[in-house]
């Protein structure tokens, strides 16, 4: 098969496309025929050399991609036929090899496809999706609620100002550029707005009319995120969930006492509950997404260029849910 290999942490140029060994299911395992997989802002990280949340250093070589979706075409001992053939998406957690033609995993990581999804929204709801079922568990939405969502244009900002809406709330979409406001205007928030225009704040104050904002959903942090927590009235919220428009590898949140709730990681998991919180979230987001409430945004890229991939999403200059295509 093919894959895209990493020999030695570094820039994406780092990324290469070859020919590798088929990967054989083991014990209670199946093998998928790859049509996408998702690439994550971490895998950028990960790639450099970073350790992330996984609980050792990634040995090299390795196939990079945690979030793959496609047609099971062989079963490991002990897993039941049924599955064969069937259309899945599943997490393969910190084992990596989803940059790749055919990957392995737990038969208990898959999840059938709806019907109504492809290959590679159903990618974007398992690991994008997940985390904004995730951080919407910090927010009561409803028709009195005004919510600004920084990075609209994202992959969780999209989801987020669906969701938003969906709940009756006046959203507010921040995005950087012509065409990444057009698509949030598209996509339904009632205000979009370029954050490189130094005057949006006095915009959204005088669109408003008066209004304060009740929530904002910060992924980015930095002058964007202080910018937007200062048109928080008494009582707002500032759920913060990244901080990516300071750098992934470096930087800090933006943080106010009193208004400010980071809720990466065992936050969101703890509050989601049940034997295996991070099941409990994917499968919302699927759900949501069969019965049509979420759309999740996708952009994507051929397995080949999984380098082009890292890089357009180093510089911010990719819209929705990275995906590749073998």
């Amino acid at each position: 098969m093919h894959a895209i290999r990493l020999h030695a942490f570094g820039p994406a140029e780092n990324l290469t496309y070859e020919q590798v060994e088929d990967p054989r299911p083991g014990l209670g395992q199946v093998r998928i025929a790859v049509a996408a997989v998702g690439v994550h802002l971490l895998d950028t990280a990960l790639r450099e050399g970073a350790q992330g949340p996984a609980p050792a250093p990634t040995p090299l070589p390795t196939v990079p991609g945690r979030e793959v979706a496609g047609v099971v075409e062989s079963l490991g001992e002990g897993v039941a036929e049924l599955w064969l053939g069937k259309r899945v998406v599943a997490h393969l957690g910190f084992a990596p090899g989803g940059y790749a033609e055919l990957a392995v995993t737990d038969v208990e990581r898959l999840h059938e496809i709806p019907e109504n999804l492809d290959f590679a929204e159903a990618v974007a709801m398992i690991g994008t999706g997940r985390t904004a079922m995730g951080i919407l568990q910090f927010a009561e939405l409803g028709p009195d609620s005004v919510a600004v969502v920084p990075a609209a244009a994202g992959g969780i900002g999209t989801l987020l100002v669906q969701y938003a809406k969906n709940a009756g709330a006046t959203v507010i979409g921040l995005a950087g550029g012509p065409e990444k406001v057009a698509r949030v205007q598209a996509n339904g928030a009632d205000l979009a707005v370029d954050y490189k225009d130094p005057d949006w704040p006095e915009k959204v104050r005088a669109w408003l009319g008066g209004r304060a904002a009740t929530v904002v959903f910060d992924g980015v942090g930095g002058s964007a995120a202080k910018e937007a927590v200062a048109l928080l009235g008494p009582g707002g919220k500032h759920i913060v969930f990244g901080w990516s428009g300071e750098g992934i590898h470096d930087g800090e949140p933006y943080l106010v006492e009193g208004v400010s709730e980071q809720v990466l990681g065992p936050v969101m998991l703890g509050k989601a509950g049940g034997p295996n919180p991070v099941r409990t979230l994917e499968l919302r987001a699927l759900v949501e997404a069969a019965e049509g409430h979420l759309r999740p945004a996708v952009q994507r890229f051929p397995l080949a260029e999984a380098a082009a991939a890292h890089r357009a999403l180093e510089t911010r200059g990719t819209t929705g849910k990275v995906v590749l295509e073998p």
